[in-house]
């Protein structure tokens, strides 16, 4: 399956269960391919330069937390998963997704 049909079925997927896309990681190739085939969905998010495809999702979660997943881009399905407590800091949260994104790195790459 292309990387712009996986895209936008995980998108849609995700948003039926109230899930937000937030932002992407992706390889150089996969961006191109996504630009050119469904540039208006990644001009709403930030999407950083990596070498895992992935995306980030977040939704409201149970007692006032902030669910937050981390979904590999590809065919077999793999995801990290947190949920921030009300009272964490944005840098306690950008520090907590940072460790999610070597958690996958490391599961794809090996290293």
């Amino acid at each position: 399956m292309k990387k712009a049909n996986l895209f936008m079925e995980l998108v849609a997927t995700y948003r039926k269960h109230g899930w937000e896309l937030r932002s992407a990681l992706m390889k150089p190739e996969t961006l191109a391919e996504l630009q050119s085939q469904e540039a208006q969905l990644l001009n709403r998010v930030d999407v950083r330069e990596s070498p895992v495809d992935a995306l980030w999702f977040s939704r409201a979660s149970s007692h006032d937390r902030e669910a937050w997943e981390l979904r590999l881009l590809e065919q077999t399905q793999y995801a990290l998963f947190e949920a921030f407590e009300p009272d964490e800091t944005e840098m306690q949260r950008e520090e907590a997704r940072l460790e999610m994104e070597a958690r996958l790195r490391e599961h794809v790459l090996g290293h």
